[in-house]
Formats: C-alpha cells, sequence, structure tokens
C-alpha cells in the first residue's frame, strides 16, 4: 500500500491511493449556509473572487466542513477574459455577462494583465498555509473553446448561437481567439502553480456543443497545445481535463491531449468508461448532482456502484457540479461513505 500524503496525486500519478480521494466540483458555493453568509455581505460574486480573504475563506469552507481531499480555487473561468480587458459583470439572478467580441478589432485590443488576477494568486498562497498535508489544492482554468464561447456570445443564454456559427462561417476569427485564450491561459494557470497550485483542472464545459471534426479542431487541439506549453514548464504538476457532455469525443480527448486524467460527466455509461477510458488514464466522476439533491439509499447505491466499477484508480467526484439546493447533510453522508467503503 503507498503511504504517499496526497491520496489525490497518487491516483493523478497512476499509484493506487490510501483510499479512495474525494472532492466535489463547486464544492465551495451557494449550498452552503456560511457562503450564503459571506455572499450576502459582499458587494458582489467578482469582488468575492478578486478579495483574497474572502476567496480564501470559501475555498476552505468545504475543507472545514467536510475534509474533502481537494481544496479547488474558489474563482471563476471568465477571470482569463476579464484579464483580456473583455468588460465582465455576474448580474444577480441571470450569470455571467460580457461585453461580446465580434471581430477581429475586438481581438487586437485584448492584451492580458497578469495584475487584474494578482488577488487570485494571493488567495492560492493563503490557501496553501492552511491545507492538511494529505489535502491538495487544485487550481483551474476555463478551456479555450469554452471561453470563447463566452466571449463571443456575451452570455449562455442563446446556447451560443454566435459562437456555432463562426465555427463555419468565421473560423479564421474563433482560430485567433483561441490562440489568444491559449495563451492567455498558460499564463494564469503557470501563476497559480508558482503560487502554489498542486494540480490542475481544465473545465471544457461547452465541449458537448461540437463534434467530428470541430470537435477535434477547437476542443482537442486546443487543449493539447495548452498541455504540451505547461507540462514543458511543469512536468511535475498534473493536470485533469474534464470536456463536459463529450459524448463520443471522450475517447480521443483522453487519448490526444496529453491529460493525466479525464472528469467524465453522468451520462457516461460506467462499463464503457472502465474499458475505453480508464484503461488509458485515471478517471474522476461522476456521480450525478440530482443524485446527491436526493440523498439517502439511492446517491449511496450510486455511489457504491461507481466505487466498485473504478475501484481505488479514481477520484470520486460528481458529474458536473454541486447544486444550490443539495442539502449539505448530504454531502457529508457522500464524504463518509467514501471513506468507509471497502471493495
Amino acid at each position: 500500500m503507498n503511504k504517499s500524503r496526497k491520496p489525490i496525486l497518487d491516483v493523478l500519478g497512476g499509484q493506487i491511493p490510501e483510499r479512495v480521494p474525494v472532492w466535489l466540483m463547486r464544492q465551495a458555493g451557494r449550498y452552503l449556509p456560511e457562503y450564503r453568509e459571506l455572499r450576502a455581505k459582499s458587494k458582489n460574486f467578482l469582488n468575492m473572487c478578486l478579495t483574497p480573504d474572502l476567496a480564501t475563506e470559501i475555498t476552505l469552507q468545504p475543507i472545514r466542513r467536510f475534509d474533502m481531499d481537494a481544496a479547488i480555487l474558489f474563482a471563476d473561468i471568465l477571470l482569463v477574459p476579464m484579464a483580456l480587458g473583455v468588460d465582465l459583470q455576474f448580474r444577480e439572478g441571470e450569470g455571467p455577462a460580457l461585453q461580446p467580441v465580434s471581430s477581429m478589432l475586438d481581438l487586437e485590443a485584448l492584451f492580458y494583465d497578469p495584475a487584474s488576477v494578482a488577488p487570485v494568486m494571493q488567495t492560492i498562497r493563503q490557501v496553501a498555509g492552511q491545507l492538511s498535508p494529505s489535502t491538495t489544492l487544485i487550481g483551474f482554468c476555463g478551456a479555450p473553446w469554452t471561453v470563447a464561447c463566452y466571449m463571443i456570445d456575451g452570455n449562455s443564454h442563446s446556447n451560443f448561437a454566435a459562437t456555432k456559427k463562426c465555427v463555419y462561417e468565421n473560423p479564421e476569427f474563433l482560430e485567433r481567439l483561441i490562440a489568444i485564450l491559449i495563451d492567455a491561459s498558460e499564463q494564469y494557470l503557470s501563476a497559480q502553480i508558482e503560487a502554489g497550485a498542486e494540480a490542475l483542472q481544465i473545465f471544457d464545459s461547452w465541449a458537448g456543443l461540437l463534434s467530428g471534426e470541430a470537435f477535434t479542431h477547437y476542443v482537442i487541439n486546443p487543449t493539447r497545445i495548452l498541455i504540451s506549453r505547461l507540462k514543458k514548464k511543469y512536468p511535475h504538476i498534473p493536470i485533469i481535463g474534464f470536456p463536459r457532455e463529450a459524448a463520443d469525443g471522450y475517447e480521443p480527448y483522453i487519448k490526444q491531449t496529453g491529460i493525466d486524467a479525464l472528469g467524465i460527466d453522468q451520462s457516461v455509461d460506467l462499463a464503457y468508461a472502465k474499458r475505453a477510458l480508464q484503461s488509458v488514464k485515471p478517471l474522476q466522476g461522476n456521480l450525478s448532482p440530482d443524485l446527491l439533491v436526493q440523498g439517502g439509499a439511492a446517491m449511496l447505491d450510486a455511489a457504491a456502484t461507481i466505487l466498485r466499477t473504478f475501484g481505488p484508480l479514481h477520484i470520486f467526484n460528481l458529474g458536473h457540479g454541486v447544486v444550490p439546493q443539495t442539502p449539505p447533510e448530504h454531502v457529508a453522508q457522500l464524504v463518509a461513505y467514501i471513506r468507509e467503503f471497502r471493495p
């Protein structure tokens, strides 16, 4: 049995951990009363992300409450376009809103300013100093394709109609934007590593909008370039890729991007995942967030199936983020069950 300090880093390194590690996407957030209390006193969501003391406290809340195996930085994937000079707002009840980019002239005005995200790096330094020896600090960014979707459409209300139109009608513009985002994301993630992030996750939340050649061109290729650049500088830092709802794209993604582990959503068949995906790299996922809301026997039965299917070389997580209506006691029940589970 491997006695390394951090179970998540064991799995990401292809080693059997002392126990199956668990953390949850969006584990810090609106379902926790302590988060809501801070949110009520704060100016807005963006201010919380960019105030290191607040972001540190929010990052640590689920660690204190549930003793998760990873703390994931409290931030947002849209801080990269903000750092590029795009106006970003989070409107109550509406989600993020950006000033859309729509022309080559707009792209020429983009310039990455590391000072604008310096508070994020301060948050990482503060969190790193407060974690137990067994807890991994995960940094993250949005994948170039997903961030481009928000930058072109300005929000997600139209299911990214303008971006999907660009794929076929204005590929030169989209490719230039993607190239800018690869460069900016490399700088952003490099700074996170320098500040103390021990692993990274790349969220491609809208990978499922594409398939076939378009998926290869705009999801796989930019991710591969970004990971290749990071690995040249930081070969010891593992990277998890999460191309949500990628369907048939999961297999080429895990084989071609250079990731160290693959996050899978709840639609992925477990037998297929074990056969075609876990045989290539470790997996992370994929309990339905709806089952976490439900709790009880249905949640625990599904968790047991996942644990039995994937065995110890697996990071337990959800197939997407924790939703606001999730009872915290269900999260506690799930984590306790995973801690006690023996195949």
